[in-house]
């Protein structure tokens, strides 16, 4: 078990909702209130309660002893009965074909991209004990650095912070030192030049880092997003009814997350520019030769992986045409 352990009397607590179909512990990887994250699934936990028999009890990030990458597990573990896990990938691996660097470039091939994914997520999640139940999406993640950049040339010998190894890939492809770092290491590090830049989204991670960082080079490198997740015997315990509710509220919240998402990017990215910030589009050329560079590494990456990644890539590239 790799997951922090809960305290004695929080893990029992904790564990007794899975008996109990009508009160639930959900949790979430982000510590903000304020952010699209947290209140999309609030609007989920305050529906759920209006509309259904259940109650849930939604927890901040850290306000469990639960690492972030281990959501998922504590999920499946009956440790909480439902959370929104953005850091997934550890233990659905094959879910990381839809954030691979430059394979989807804009929001209309993310949907398709998603919707082609599905099934076999909803599969992949099962074998961990959890049901999908929707998810949402950050805008795209683009470069936000200490030096000036106009171009991915630019990031030759510079440290860039990121949260992937696909992403690592990246910055390596272009000369670059990829550095994985957790986001409350993020703010220190880069003032002590530990760091250089960062790929986030700036109503992400620049949204609490834009004073460090007075360069964004609007290049898209992958999508981020969140999959929101229940126990399996949890919701299995739960009446047809409140179970088709709670399917219903989810498919619903996600999106108008992600679009809550989309519209403070652009009013994160106006307020950003007007403190300072020198917002950089991206040079011509660079984006058809990132794709050009990056193609032969969505092949090595399922290959390296196995058969079952390597039929998510194609179903993915088959349905964007790409």
């Amino acid at each position: 078990m790799t997951f922090k352990t809960l305290g004695a009397a929080a893990l029992i607590a904790a564990s007794a909702t899975v008996t109990q179909a009508d009160d639930w512990t959900a949790y979430t990887y982000s510590s903000v209130s304020t952010t699209a994250a947290v209140k999309g699934m609030n609007r989920i936990v305050d529906r759920v309660g209006a509309d259904t028999d259940l109650s849930i009890d939604l927890h901040l990030g850290k306000t469990l002893q639960i690492a972030s990458a281990d959501i998922t597990q504590a999920v499946g573990d009956g440790i909480i009965d439902m959370a929104a896990d953005f850091f997934f990938s550890g233990s659905v691996p094959l879910a990381r074909v839809l954030n691979l660097p430059m394979l989807i470039e804009n929001d209309e091939e993310w949907d398709k991209a998603y919707a082609a994914m599905e099934p076999t997520l909803v599969e992949a999640f099962a074998q961990q004990g959890v049901v999908l139940l929707g998810g949402y999406r950050y805008p795209e993640q683009t470069i936000f650095t200490t030096f000036e950049i106009n171009s991915l040339a630019d990031l030759e010998g510079h440290k860039i912070r990121v949260t992937s190894p696909e992403q690592g890939h990246f910055i390596e492809q272009f000369g670059g030192a990829p550095i994985t770092l957790s986001g409350s290491e993020v703010p220190t590090s880069l003032e002590r030049g530990v760091i250089e830049g960062v790929l986030t989204a700036s109503a992400g991670g620049a949204k609490n880092w834009h004073e460090f960082l007075p360069y964004n080079y609007r290049f898209s490198v992958n999508y981020g997003n969140s999959m929101i997740i229940a126990n399996a015997d949890s919701f299995d315990a739960l009446s047809e009814d409140t179970q088709a509710k709670l399917r219903a509220i989810v498919a619903e919240e996600g999106p108008n997350t992600t679009a809550a998402f989309l519209e403070d990017e652009e009013a994160q990215k106006a307020s950003q520019a007007a403190a300072g910030m020198a917002l950089v589009e991206a040079a011509e050329g660079d984006m058809a030769m990132a794709t050009e560079q990056l193609a032969p590494y969505w092949e090595s990456w399922a290959a390296e992986n196995g058969p079952e990644y390597e039929a998510a890539l194609a179903a993915v590239r088959e349905a964007i045409g790409k």
